[in-house]
């Protein structure tokens, strides 16, 4: 199984978005995908399925590992995609425990998951590379950051990097699979000129060539509690994400021979 963790340094870079709808792009590849919401405000649940706030999940596996993994997985209407809701306990790391404090638990959650029989799991985390989101990331085998393209997003952008490189201390085989500029805007200058800025700024590799734009065809299929691609005028939108998964998987071919996972 390979696990990615959807982060960033800092909210409203539309991570949530992202995970959603990159891992019903893999589950539509016939890929068998978790979701996992490793967000305290359980913002894939909520997006997902109305009684998110009602079931155990992550923070409660955290709270209590032998809480039995059958407990957790939610299936969806697709076979291959399934969910792991953040759970009744998120509240519990609102404050913050210290990274580490978690890290043996997180990664016996992942082998739990490997042992079901998944291929990818993704997991989305809240902002930030400190407490659960640094455990997280030091158990994960690769890291992509969501970045929204505009100009005070981009000059953050460093700083993040340095906090990744302190994480591949704890994690040394951690792949960073690049960043992702999301909420493009093309009809807007400052938009389009900080992507170029990013672009610019990081090894051409280090940044995909996929750009998610802002569009409310996410609002509208987050109120129905559906991957974008599942909306009937949502074709435009899957194609982006088709895109950015095969950009993923291109990148983690050397992986592949590693971990079997099917390319």
């Amino acid at each position: 199984m390979i696990s990615i963790a959807v982060s960033s340094q800092k909210g409203g870079v539309g991570k949530t978005t992202v995970s959603i709808n990159l891992a019903h792009a893999f589950a539509r590849a016939g890929v068998r995908t978790l979701l996992v919401d490793a967000d305290p405000q359980g913002s894939v649940g909520l997006s997902l399925t109305r009684q998110s706030r009602l079931l155990a999940g992550f923070y409660d596996y955290l709270a209590d590992p032998g809480l039995p993994l059958d407990r957790l997985i939610v299936p969806t209407r697709l076979e291959t995609f399934s969910l792991v809701a953040s759970g009744q306990a998120s509240d519990y790391e609102a404050g913050g425990a210290g990274m580490g404090a978690h890290l043996a638990r997180v990664r016996a959650f992942l082998r739990s998951v490997s042992a079901r029989g998944f291929d990818l799991c993704l997991i989305d985390t809240a902002a930030g590379l400190f407490g659960v989101t640094g455990d997280v990331i030091a158990s994960s085998d690769a890291i992509m950051i969501p970045q929204q393209a505009e100009p005070l997003g981009i000059r953050s952008v460093p700083k993040l990097l340095e906090g990744l490189n302190r994480l591949r201390v704890m994690n040394p085989r951690l792949s960073v699979l690049g960043v992702c500029l999301t909420m493009v805007q093309h009809d807007l200058a400052e938009s389009t000129e900080a992507a170029a800025a990013l672009r610019q700024l990081l090894p051409p590799d280090m940044v995909f060539q996929t750009q998610i734009p802002r569009d409310g065809l996410f609002i509208r299929a987050s109120a129905r509690g559906l991957p974008v691609g599942v909306l009937e005028d949502g074709a435009g939108a899957q194609v982006v994400f088709d895109s950015l998964r095969a950009e993923i998987e291109s990148k983690l071919e050397p992986a592949d021979h590693r971990h079997g996972y099917p390319g």
